[in-house]
């Protein structure tokens, strides 16, 4: 078993990861990484995975005092002491968002809780992020301790390059990028977005779900996949994959009976059993044959949004 292998439980993992016939890591420049992560390259190597995160989390540029390691060893101690692990609360920034298992074992389910109050406790500023438990549970697969991992995810929300949004840390962030998503849907997936349309209440309650899509339904052999890119390409790999979630979904759920009631619940399974549907390969063929949206486009997307939500005053979640 690799270095990467303290918070895996192996039993569960798919056996083809633990294989070592993938090629080395030869990539130099950041751009070098682009097809060989839209390819899977080391979907089928746990220890070359973790070494191209490693890598590309480290050329996030970041705020200049950004918590790292040696942070988390200080600070888990005064924070959890000899605390049970698995019975920490979590912030409520995460919106109640249950910690996806994974794989992991149980020190690992425990050890998102310690890292999650850690970082909840070095950002201050972070009022809403229902993705981090599962950001969190991911890249715990690809470190060697708590504090390497919990170094990475302080990158990635700590990244200060205006033009390369990561992780939604506002409930304005958040909800404007659910707006975005609509906008997107609407545009680009019309027979999908009509179902939604027909089949909904609210069609943005449904939309309001495509980031738990990612980040707490879909498998880990999807998450990964998607992640390898999202690392490379951004954000707009996100809204990309969601979309062929829900194209994917009109297609084999559509002429299926559904109550209005029940359409995001019914979503959320269909993409927790999407290995049924499609392999991950064929999930991120779909999510790159869209012809779709520039960067651009979705920046001016998600400011118009922005601005229409502080216009309404509404940029916290309300407390039901």
């Amino acid at each position: 078993m690799d270095e990467y292998s303290r918070f895996v439980d192996w039993d569960k993992m798919d056996a083809t990861v633990q294989s070592q016939d993938a090629k080395g890591l030869t990539c130099t420049e950041f751009q070098d990484f682009k097809q060989p992560a839209r390819q899977g390259h080391w979907a089928k190597n746990h220890s070359l995975r973790a070494k191209v995160y490693q890598k590309l989390i480290s050329n996030i540029p970041c705020r200049t005092v950004t918590p790292d390691a040696n942070v988390y060893r200080d600070v888990v101690v005064k924070l959890v002491g000899k605390r049970n692990s698995s019975s920490l609360p979590l912030p409520e920034f995460v919106d109640n968002s249950l910690i996806p298992t994974y794989c992991l074992n149980a020190e690992g389910i425990g050890a998102v809780r310690k890292i999650i109050l850690c970082i909840e406790n070095q950002f201050p500023d972070i009022s809403f992020c229902p993705a981090l438990p599962s950001v969190i549970a991911l890249l715990l697969h690809y470190s060697k301790d708590e504090a390497e991992c919990f170094e990475q995810v302080c990158r990635i929300l700590a990244c200060n390059d205006p033009s390369k949004r990561l992780i939604d840390q506002t409930f304005l962030a958040f909800q404007s990028s659910c707006m975005t998503f609509g906008d997107l849907a609407n545009k680009y997936c019309k027979a999908a977005h009509k179902l939604m349309v027909a089949v909904s209440e609210d069609v943005l309650d449904v939309y309001s779900d495509w980031q738990h899509w990612l980040f707490g339904e879909l498998p880990l052999v999807y998450i990964a996949r998607v992640f390898d890119v999202f690392l490379v390409e951004g954000y707009k790999v996100l809204y990309r994959v969601a979309l062929a979630l829900l194209k994917i979904f009109r297609k084999v759920r559509g002429g299926q009976c559904m109550e209005s009631g029940s359409i995001q619940q019914e979503i959320r399974a269909f993409v927790r059993d999407i290995a049924t549907s499609v392999p991950p390969e064929r999930l991120l063929e779909k999510a790159f044959a869209i012809r779709l949206f520039s960067r651009k486009e979705i920046q001016l997307l998600q400011m118009a949004n922005e601005k229409a939500l502080q216009q309404k005053g509404i940029t916290v979640k309300q407390k039901r």
